[in-house]
């Protein structure tokens, strides 16, 4: 498979609401994304959704062909577990700086080129022969491919501007689906005619796009003093996080995190083999699902840019998340159809163009909620708790599915999404001020 000291501001010292983008932006909307910054943006979108579904829905699809069983192929979606968790050791990448490239982009380099080892390793694999090595090798690229997204995050919200934040969203997810559509789309394509591990090796050659945009970014400049310590390092981003909204509020900002798409996270772990079941062949779920949908967030970047900049992330958020829930009735009408290939795409293209109007504003809620600082702790925790309708309880999709059957399981997922939109309307309202303290002297 989208830098502040509360809700909508800059920093600690510099109030700043999340709101309409600025007058130029608003009258030249496509300035913004005529610039080396935006290209750099879109090259590591690409970069950290390659590695994602070649640990989610594109392994599936090697299980399925390896004739592992349902219930094991929804216990494999632990091996994604690195995608909720990364924010325990994203302290070290906030702490330390290598001896190159600067304290984000030096980093970075060394989770690529550590993915290119590790998908060159798995592409060696069997899985059905050797099980417990090909599920070890997948979770080593899940982790580094969690640990990259941690730097991407981070790098995002250090370098953009606040008036960038919507077009730095759409450009990196554009990006980020732009790899879907290769380790997604093409991959399966390519699986109908060449080995799987031939698959996964020119996978393994395509993360040097992510390698080019590491050497051609420019280090974000660093505006406030990244913590000194290792303890201040793990420590300092949560007392900051909890300093600057209040616990209350904060609580709201993380259960918001955790359940805006949980719905939808817990139905795509099992939407791979909801296309097999129902008769879809990879080449099909390919180019209709694949294909279809990045037409669909191509779309619904474009209307979510729009309305975000007409009326602000908030009003949008909620709006957005009740469509979002709507969507799902897609995965119904496929259900009701059976193999029709023209409901299967005009469904999944319906389904997808609402799902990046969600996701888009998602990440830029998330970018605004994050202080420089120490960003890369606090957006790997905001993104670990978005993740955890997949990760955590994915694992239980098969037995909804054997409980209630696939037009049962979507109609739960449906409700899943209800308290994501009630907390979306809270967890951006601006809390009233409580205490304006500077990130560089919470241990002062």
């Amino acid at each position: 498979m989208f830098s502040r000291a509360g809700p909508g501001v800059r920093s600690a010292t510099c109030p700043e609401r999340i709101g309409p983008a600025s007058s130029r932006w608003m009258r030249n909307p496509l300035a913004i994304f005529r610039s080396r910054r935006m290209a750099v943006v879109l090259l590591l979108g690409f970069s950290s959704g390659l590695p994602l579904m070649l640990t989610g829905q594109t392994i599936q699809q090697w299980l399925l062909d390896a004739k592992v069983d349902l219930k094991s192929i929804a216990t494999f979606a632990a091996v994604g577990l690195p995608y909720t968790t990364k924010f325990l050791w994203a302290p070290l990448l906030d702490r330390y700086t290598l001896p190159f490239l600067g304290r984000r982009r030096g980093w970075l380099l060394v989770f690529q080129v550590g993915l290119v080892g590790a998908l060159i390793f798995i592409s060696c694999l069997d899985p059905k022969a050797d099980p417990e090595l090909f599920a070890l090798a997948a979770l080593i690229v899940a982790t580094l491919s969690a640990s990259q997204d941690i730097v991407v995050d981070a790098y995002n919200t250090d370098l953009l501007d606040p008036e960038q934040r919507a077009a730095g969203s759409a450009t990196y997810v554009m990006g980020y689906r732009t790899a879907m559509l290769a380790s997604g789309a093409m991959a399966l394509v390519m699986a109908d005619h060449l080995l799987w591990q031939v698959v996964y090796l020119i996978m393994a050659g395509l993360m040097v796009i992510g390698i080019v945009g590491t050497l051609l970014a420019e280090e974000p400049k660093a505006h406030v003093r990244p913590p000194r310590t290792l303890a201040s390092a793990v420590v300092e981003p949560f007392i900051e996080f909890f300093t600057r909204f209040g616990w209350r509020q904060a609580l709201v900002v993380l259960g918001f995190a955790a359940t805006y798409k949980f719905g939808e996270q817990f139905a795509q772990n099992m939407v791979q083999p909801f296309y097999r079941s129902v008769g879809f062949t990879k080449t099909e779920i390919g180019l209709a699902s694949k294909a279809v949908s990045y037409f669909g967030v191509a779309v619904g970047g474009a209307i979510s840019g729009v309305l975000v900049a007409r009326y602000g992330v908030r009003k949008m958020l909620v709006v957005f998340g009740c469509i979002q829930i709507g969507a799902h009735v897609a995965y119904l009408a496929i259900a009701f159809a059976g193999h029709d290939i023209v409901v299967f795409a005009i469904a999944i293209f319906v389904e997808y163009v609402v799902l990046a109007m969600a996701a888009m504003t998602f990440v830029a809620a998330q970018m605004s909620m994050c202080s420089p600082a120490v960003s890369a702790t606090q957006m790997a925790l905001l993104t670990s708790l978005s993740s955890v309708g997949q990760r955590v309880f994915g694992t239980f999709g098969a037995d909804v599915v054997g409980a209630v059957g696939w037009k049962g399981f979507f109609v739960v997922t449906m409700a899943m999404g209800l308290p994501g939109i009630v907390l979306a309307w809270f967890a951006i309202a601006p809390p009233p001020p409580k205490v304006d303290v500077p990130v560089a002297r919470v241990f002062e």
